[in-house]
């Protein structure tokens, strides 16, 4: 018997995933539940010491699960590291390196069968649903290969409503489980996320909850993954 694993996926790049990834891990430790929070794959990551890197999307999951920074614990978090800020098939050619989805869906699964019983695996994506994160592969291909729920996130910038129930459709023609979806606040909207929330709602039939920048995680957020776990 294992945890449970549930997938963090976006409807865009740059929306808010990591602040709701982290967020959902501080409240589920608080209310005493078993977590553990990866991000198999990083674009933008400078190295361990640099300054930068405590800025980074891998070092605030390791701070909101209550571990220090050090190169264990990041490569134990995020194992596909690289430097510049672009799709993972580009950022690591730049590098002169691969990434296959076999070997990170090989990875995934490893940390699927190790998580305890009774403890969540979150595992956050990289950039939006349909993002390369192969030269073949998207980030659907690698959430649909884990066959795992997953949990969208939102912006609630101009145009977020569009792009979440494109995404959410995509999940659901693709056959893949949605817990529900979260707009996490974007800096300089137009309009207030329970707006755009709200908008959302009325074309899904899965929960949608926001979550204010600066803001602890709601309880609402929080049932959607302790619901099934």
């Amino acid at each position: 018997m294992s945890g449970e694993a549930v997938f963090i996926a976006g409807a865009g790049t740059e929306i808010g995933k990591t602040y709701v990834t982290a967020a959902l891990t501080r409240r589920l430790r608080a209310d005493g539940q078993g977590v553990r929070t990866l991000k198999p794959v990083a674009s933008g990551v400078p190295s361990v010491e640099d300054p930068g890197f405590r800025t980074s999307d891998t070092a605030i999951l390791l701070e909101a699960q209550g571990l220090a920074v050090t190169r264990v614990s990041v490569a134990a978090c995020s194992p596909w590291r690289f430097a510049a800020p672009l799709a993972p098939d580009l950022a690591a050619a730049r590098e002169g390196r691969t990434l296959a989805l076999p070997d990170l869906v090989a990875w995934c699964r490893a940390e699927i069968a190790a998580t305890p019983p009774g403890t969540i695996l979150l595992i956050e994506g990289v950039g939006g649903l349909m993002s390369p994160v192969t030269a073949e592969h998207t980030g659907l291909d690698w959430l649909e290969a884990l066959s795992v729920p997953a949990l969208l996130v939102s912006g609630s910038y101009l145009g977020a409503i569009s792009h979440a129930l494109t995404a959410a459709e995509t999940l659901r023609f693709h056959g893949v489980s949605l817990r529900g979806l979260v707009v996490c606040e974007s800096a300089g909207a137009p309009t207030p996320p329970e707006t755009v929330a709200a908008a959302i709602r009325r074309h899904m039939t899965v929960p949608v909850h926001e979550i204010v920048r600066g803001g602890a995680c709601p309880e609402d957020v929080a049932r959607l993954i302790r619901a099934k776990a």
